[in-house]
């Protein structure tokens, strides 16, 4: 990776800005992709590295966090590939620390079961519901058509719906 050798302050300050904005939020969408604290720290930590070095790729047609949530993906990704990540067994979900406090889900079936989907449907509802990104921004950064996008999240919807039917309510 190639940093310039002399800092921009102005790409400093921004990435600053968006460390602060965004860090929380970022570490929860890895969290959630990775399903490890210290996983989902690495990614987000390799996520504002790579918004760094290529801050100035960042052309503004979808919004910042857009931008970011597509950047940790690809991290996530390059983490899973690699070969310790690959030899690794038994990853579990832990507690995430938010604000100070520990976070633990009262239930975690959901969850579980998201992070169960395959990978396409899986990034589609962590960043439509989790992290409140449109449609069209996600086909944006995603490099793929909104009708794509939407079969994916309907796919994924349908697939939660058949595993979880019973567990939060009936449907009549």
């Amino acid at each position: 990776m190639e940093l310039c050798q002399v800092p921009d302050k102005a790409r400093e300050a921004d990435i600053c800005r968006l460390m602060e904005q965004y860090g929380n939020r970022l570490l929860r969408f890895c969290y959630l992709n990775m399903g490890d604290v210290q996983l989902a720290e690495d990614a987000v930590q390799e996520t504002f590295i790579k918004a760094y070095s290529k801050y100035h790729t960042f052309r503004g047609d979808c919004s910042e966090i857009s931008w970011l949530c597509a950047v940790a993906i690809n991290c996530c990704r390059d983490i899973r590939r690699s070969a310790w990540f690959r030899h690794e067994s038994g990853r579990s979900l832990e507690e995430l620390p938010e604000a100070g406090e520990q976070f633990t889900p009262p239930d975690d079936t959901l969850i579980r079961e998201v992070m169960n989907l395959p990978r396409k449907y899986r990034e589609v509802i962590l960043l439509h519901y989790y992290q409140g990104i449109s449609l069209r921004e996600i086909a944006q950064t995603q490099s793929i058509s909104e009708s794509t996008l939407s079969t994916r999240l309907k796919r994924a919807r349908e697939k939660l719906r058949n595993k979880l039917e019973g567990w939060y309510f009936d449907e009549e």
